[in-house]
């Protein structure tokens, strides 16, 4: 046999070891999640446990809630935004970014504030409408951000659109607190993320809506303030 073709028996008996050894990983314990489920088990599991309000899981898909709780806590910081600002997004005590003895030694999300928005983000420019987070928490219906179905949640994460119309673009030549002026696009939400959202899967997202279906309401600023939410 040639040194030549010593080498290429080598490399075929390499090639096939690796297979073996890649199905190996595959079917052991040890290529799998550490509970011995699929990542996305785990990613419930995880969800459950750091979820910081009490959940209604009735009539919900307790594995989407699972999965969006680990999206929203986890794997992002929607309360970071969707809370009323740093000054009341946790509890005092439980502020991971004060020190002892404010700090408590362990950290706890307001629930009084969790995902029920009103945090001013100020204008786009000096004089223009402020750009204000909105409401995540189900009304009266069960249904999140202020009774939107999934069609309308999921077209909000695709695309952006305001569906509220809170801060239209401003008409040629003016600026006033009523709108945002060009080139900003009034009819998309200024702020927040969702370019990035939009790349989500639509298993996803739907984690996400029932997750927001199941954790409590918060009514908001008091009526007729468009950011109202009707608590049951």
């Amino acid at each position: 046999m040639t040194r030549q073709h010593f080498a290429k028996g080598a490399g075929a008996i390499a090639a096939v070891l690796a297979i073996g050894l890649a199905g190996m990983m595959i079917s052991s314990p040890r290529g799998q999640a550490q509970n011995g489920g699929s990542d996305e088990e785990s990613k419930i599991q995880q969800g459950f446990a750091i979820s910081p309000v009490p959940l209604n899981l009735a009539g919900k898909n307790r594995a989407l809630v699972g999965l969006g709780s680990y999206l929203v806590n986890g794997d992002g910081d929607c309360n970071g935004c969707h809370s009323a600002g740093p000054q009341t997004e946790f509890t005092q005590n439980g502020n991971p970014y004060l020190l002892p003895p404010v700090f408590g030694g362990k950290k706890t999300v307001n629930p009084k504030t969790y995902l029920g928005g009103n945090r001013d983000f100020l204008a786009l420019v000096p004089g223009s409408a402020h750009i204000i987070s909105r409401n995540l928490t189900p009304d009266k219906t069960g249904m999140p951000e202020g009774g939107r179905p999934f069609s309308e949640f999921l077209q909000i994460i695709r695309t952006g659109i305001d569906l509220d119309k809170l801060h239209p673009t401003c008409a040629p030549g003016t600026i006033n607190d009523g709108c945002v002026p060009f080139p900003f696009n009034g009819a998309l939400l200024q702020i927040m993320p969702w370019t990035a959202f939009q790349n989500m899967t639509d298993h996803d997202i739907q984690a996400i809506y029932e997750y927001l279906s199941a954790i409590p309401c918060i009514a908001g600023p008091p009526a007729p303030d468009p950011r109202h939410n009707d608590c049951p």
